[in-house]
């Protein structure tokens, strides 16, 4: 049983931001070829030590959350944000989880596809790579810490990760056990760094490491996403707002409609996959909005609607700006629609394009929804809410993109790596 969790070891002194991040990224380039040629059995064992080390060390990483906790309800942070902050055993232990469903998937560098014969004699295929190093920029959640570690280990990259001043004891907990794990697989323990500072200065400078950092990921606060893609010179893996939503369908089953928007909102409130905008379809709106109106005020969920569900329900006005809101919160959006086609319209108006479901019994137009709605995630009887990594398979995610290049939808391992061409021959020269 490995003990409780060191101090995070600051290998790089910090004797400015502006060398000190320098030196991470250096650090981060050399470690990213030694993890980038690691065998799949090197990163299963560096997996399965930081599981063991995080499990070890539950009651440390309880102990700096608890000032974390602290520090936020001082600072009078909202209740949804404090809740994403918070550790238990349970989230520990959906952490762990998390990393051994990582650890068990299968690895995708080094995968060759597409081989072809070409006439000249040459044979060409493609082969799965590493991007790289990776910056991994998140606010609040600290799971993200060790999720962000697993997924990049396991596609053989390495990152640097710059988590918010709200979770620093928590992160600083986490990433020891990260560290120790590594090392314990006998790695070196810069493939992951996170840096030892709040200063917002720090990400400032990471923007400017494209000599080193291959790819930015962003997770947090629009502010901080717009800031990271408007600044950057490094190719950001994003997504700027989560509108999502739910249509219910005519044709819907209604216990079933009710129950999936009902839990696509109020599941988990301050997510980037909750419903925030409910449209129902006009001939079935009196029988499941009452309902619904009813289990969103029990959950303390206030209701914005246009006037036809005002009709139905008392509720405030929505406004033009309520239909692209992201709230985050306890307040959701609901619009009485004539059609599927209208509904559809509304989402690729004023959607993100994010998450978004449609309620039916009708395979025509849950087709129809599911080719016309230009989201990364389109979904069939089932709540916005299983948008996420975890519920997808990869195990983990470093991230949701709403990006059409490269990367889309839950970023996992794949989304952590790109193909290069690889051109076998036995002697073949070209002649033009």
């Amino acid at each position: 049983m490995l003990g409780a969790a060191p101090e995070y070891p600051y290998t790089i002194a910090m004797t400015n931001i502006t060398s000190y991040i320098a030196e991470v990224g250096r650090s981060a380039r050399a470690a990213s070829r030694v993890i980038g040629s690691a065998s799949s059995a090197s990163k299963s064992e560096a997996l399965k030590q930081i599981a063991r080390a995080v499990d070890a060390a539950r009651d440390t990483i309880k102990v700096e959350n608890a000032k974390d906790m602290a520090a936020a309800e001082s600072n009078g942070i909202d209740q949804p944000l404090i809740d994403r902050l918070m550790l238990d055993d349970k989230g520990i232990d959906q952490m762990i989880e998390g990393i051994l469903q990582v650890e068990s998937l299968k690895d995708p560098v080094g995968e060759m596809s597409d081989f072809s014969y070409r006439p000249t004699g040459i044979q060409i295929g493609k082969m799965r790579v590493p991007l790289g190093v990776i910056a991994m920029i998140y606010e609040s959640r600290p799971n993200v810490t060790v999720d962000a570690a697993s997924l990049s280990l396991k596609s053989g990259n390495a990152c640097i990760l710059r988590g918010g001043s709200e979770a620093f004891h928590s992160n600083q907990a986490i990433a020891a056990c990260v560290v120790q794990g590594i090392e314990a697989a006998g790695l070196p323990g810069t493939i992951v760094q996170l840096l030892n500072t709040t200063d917002r200065a720090a990400v400032g400078e990471l923007l400017k490491q494209d000599e080193f950092i291959d790819v930015i990921v962003p997770r947090g606060g629009k502010g901080l996403i717009e800031r990271i893609s408007a600044e950057s010179r490094i190719p950001v893996i994003k997504h700027l707002d989560g509108i999502c939503h739910v249509y219910i369908d005519d044709e819907a089953e209604p216990d079933m409609a009710v129950a999936i928007a009902f839990n696509s909102k109020a599941e988990k409130l301050a997510v980037c996959n909750a419903l925030e905008t409910l449209l129902i379809h006009r001939d079935i709106a009196q029988i499941v909005l009452p309902q619904l109106a009813a289990k969103y005020q029990e959950a303390g969920i206030e209701l914005r609607g246009c006037a036809r569900a005002q009709e139905l329900v008392p509720m405030t006005a929505a406004s033009e700006a309520d239909w692209g809101e992201e709230y985050l919160g306890p307040i959701l959006a609901v619009r009485i629609v004539d059609g599927l086609d209208q509904g559809i319209e509304h989402i690729n108006q004023y959607g993100s394009q994010h998450t978004d479901v449609i309620v039916t019994e009708n395979y025509t137009k849950s087709r129809a929804f599911i080719a016309q709605v230009d989201s990364a995630s389109v979904m069939v009887n089932a709540s916005t809410q299983f948008a996420d990594g975890f519920e997808y398979g990869l195990g983990a995610e470093v991230g949701i993109s709403t990006d059409k290049i490269h990367a889309r939808g839950p970023v996992g391992l794949e989304g952590l790596t790109s193909q290069k061409y690889v051109v076998f021959g036995s002697g073949e020269i070209r002649h033009r």
